[in-house]
């Protein structure tokens, strides 16, 4: 029996499904009895690729940074920020290894991964659409307007907020064989999403008010900083909902495993929208996409963070 470790990016909704489609995948196209142990990553200011981490017989990572190790048969990213150093971008390129797939203009690692395994394996990814369809909007910020985004009436948005916010760790990893085969409806009446959803729902409501509070928007930037607060899984689309004049958003939150400095740029203001958040996120050692990224922080640095985190904008402001 192939034992299969499949690292994938932690608390995300597009982390998550894109774990749960190569499970399905590996599964269905290489051995049904396959046995998985899966990792969440989250990004932090230190090497996210501990010593012993790659303990499988294939070792596969989705939707999170390259590794440079040779224990790594499988890596697919969409992430403008992919690569840790430059010896590993150069590495990628000149020995992409039989199973590495990257490719940014993805709005998702969901459909990336369905394309790829669809196209060169002839993997059947229509029972799973509903899944890449959704796993494209969310990470993609495709929703129709920031009310959609916000509403959390469809029953992907309540599983990202469960996902991405529950406050119990390890979950999106019992989620993920679930998540293979059955549909979101589904999803979110299973007993280890239900038990969550409803207390998070009234989180995400009590967080909308606080953002009221919180948010500086000026010069088509929004500022808020929540970092002495539990919500670091607050939903991104809020502070465009109170402030659809506003181009971006920056902000610092913190959790027990990191400060972090995210930025954000509104889907539905996007006629000035010219910076790259990945390239500026990367001069402070994180990074992302375009339209979004993040910075990690020890979390005793949460000085620093917020530090960056007013030059982001006042830098932002200026543009």
């Amino acid at each position: 029996m192939t034992r299969v470790r499949l690292c994938y990016h932690d608390r995300c909704f597009d982390g998550t499904a894109s774990a749960a489609l190569f499970y399905r995948f590996y599964r269905e196209c290489f051995e049904t009895a396959a046995e998985f142990g899966f990792t969440g990553m989250t990004h932090r200011a230190k090497q996210p690729w501990e010593e012993g981490l790659f303990d499988g017989d294939e070792n596969a990572i989705v939707d999170f940074k390259y590794s440079n190790s040779s224990k790594v048969t499988w890596w697919f990213d969409h992430h403008q920020s992919a690569f840790l150093t430059p010896a590993d971008a150069l590495q990628f390129r000149e020995h992409p290894g039989r199973h590495m797939y990257y490719d940014p203009t993805y709005k998702s690692c969901t459909k990336f991964i369905a394309t790829v395994a669809n196209e060169k394996f002839g993997f059947d990814i229509s029972p799973l659409a509903e899944l890449i369809h959704w796993g494209d909007i969310i990470d993609g910020a495709q929703y129709a307007s920031a009310e959609a985004a916000v509403e959390m009436v469809e029953p992907a948005t309540q599983l990202a907020l469960v996902i991405e916010a529950a406050p119990e760790d390890g979950l999106p990893a019992r989620i993920i064989p679930e998540l293979a085969y059955r549909s979101l409806a589904e999803m979110v009446q299973l007993p280890l999403v239900a038990q969550h959803l409803g207390p998070l729902l009234k989180r995400h409501r009590d967080s909308i008010e606080i953002l009221r509070q919180r948010c500086d928007s000026r010069d088509g930037v929004v500022f808020f900083d929540v970092a002495d607060l539990d919500l670091e899984g607050y939903n991104k689309f809020i502070p465009y909902l109170l402030h659809p004049e506003a181009i971006y958003s920056v902000s610092v939150s913190a959790s027990k495993v990191r400060a972090k400095v995210s930025l954000g740029t509104n889907p539905w203001n996007l006629a000035n929208a010219n910076a790259n958040l990945a390239t500026l996120a990367e001069k402070y050692g994180g990074g992302g996409h375009q339209r979004v990224s993040a910075i990690s922080f020890d979390p005793a640095d949460l000085p620093g963070a917020r530090e960056v985190a007013a030059t982001l904008a006042a830098q932002l402001r200026q543009s």
